[in-house]
C-alpha cells in the first residue's frame, strides 16, 4: 500500500511541476510551488500582469474526472491558505486575485481553468 501512496505522490508532484512550465508559457511567473499552511496548501501561486492566480493541480484519469476532484472543502481550503498568502505578501494586495485550476489526464495537454471556483 506505501509503494501505491509513494507512486500517487510523485505523480502528483510531477503534474505540478508539468503544470508549472504550461503557465510559464503562457507568460506566467510561478511565485511559490506547494505554499502550505496550517489551513490547507496551494500547489501553485502564479503571477501575469496584475493578477494573482492561486491554481489548484489535479490529475486524473479524465480531465472531467480531475475538475470534479475539486470539490468545496478543497476550495475553502485553497482559500483560506491564499488568504494567508496575501496576508504575508502585502504588495500583491492591490493585484486582482482568482481561483484557478490546471486539470490534467494522462496523454492530453493540460487545460487551465481561469476562475474555477
Amino acid at each position: 500500500m506505501k509503494a501505491l501512496a509513494k507512486t500517487g505522490h510523485r505523480k502528483g508532484l510531477n503534474a505540478e511541476t508539468i503544470a508549472a512550465l504550461y503557465l510559464r508559457c503562457k507568460g506566467y511567473r510561478i511565485l511559490e510551488r506547494r505554499f502550505k499552511t496550517k489551513m490547507g496548501e496551494i500547489d501553485i501561486v502564479a503571477k501575469r500582469g496584475r493578477a494573482i492566480a492561486f491554481v489548484e493541480v489535479k490529475l486524473r484519469k479524465t480531465h472531467e474526472d480531475a475538475a470534479e476532484a475539486i470539490h468545496s472543502i478543497n476550495q475553502a481550503r485553497v482559500r483560506q491558505a491564499a488568504a494567508l498568502y496575501l496576508a504575508r505578501h502585502p504588495g500583491y494586495a492591490v493585484y486582482e486575485t482568482r481561483f484557478d485550476a490546471l486539470v490534467m489526464a494522462p496523454g492530453r495537454l493540460p487545460q487551465h481553468i481561469v476562475n474555477a471556483f
